[in-house]
């Protein structure tokens, strides 16, 4: 099974329509990558002077699940707790990033989402399919970002002008699809309850 530090090809065609798809508003950010490259999309949203700290905050987060696990046999409460605090400073980790660096108002759009790929806007036709780009969603509430090399699919006119692009995720790390299914699972959850 590959580690949430590894891309994982995002699988076949017929795979796609296995995945619940979602029209939500959340936080855009695309970089074309070029064609002919192998680039994998690692750095095009990354900062030089935080990616050491990052990989080091990954690390840690490794250590203290495989820590728990082995927690939870002796102390179910202790263990609930530290869950608890690690969800916090998550949470208080991703608030101070976004703080850090917020989106502008153009890169919240609506878009079709799910674990296989997304369709978003775009008011340039200059997308073609086989084009390949990196993708970071902002997803709220939670403000979760998962990252993935997308590749283009198909391109169709939209109704109010520009045109809907069909991606799905060539590359993606595990942890980022499990973030993106949690939100999906949620949106849903939360609908129902609307309705």
């Amino acid at each position: 099974m590959p580690s949430d530090n590894q891309p994982t090809p995002a699988g076949n065609t017929s795979e796609r329509r296995d995945f619940f798809r979602i029209d939500d508003h959340i936080g855009l950010e695309i970089r074309r990558l070029p064609a002919a490259s192998a680039h994998t999309g690692e750095t095009a949203f990354e900062d030089d002077h935080l990616s050491s700290l990052k990989a080091e905050f990954r690390r840690l987060d490794q250590d203290v699940k495989s820590q728990l696990a082995s927690l939870a046999e002796r102390d179910r409460l202790l263990t609930s707790l530290i869950k608890s605090l690690n969800s916090k400073l998550d949470t208080l980790a991703r608030i101070m990033a976004f703080e850090q660096n917020p989106l502008q108002q153009a890169d919240w759009q609506d878009v079709t989402l799910s674990e296989g790929g997304l369709a978003f806007h775009s008011h340039t036709s200059d997308w073609v399919s086989g084009d390949r780009l990196a993708v970071r969603l902002t997803l709220p509430p939670e403000l979760f970002q998962p990252q993935a090399v997308a590749r283009v699919i198909d391109v169709t006119p939209a109704e109010h002008g520009g045109v809907t692009v069909h991606t799905e995720y060539e590359q993606i790390h595990d942890g980022d699809r499990q973030q993106i299914a949690r939100h999906v699972m949620r949106w849903q959850i939360r609908q129902r309850q609307k309705g």
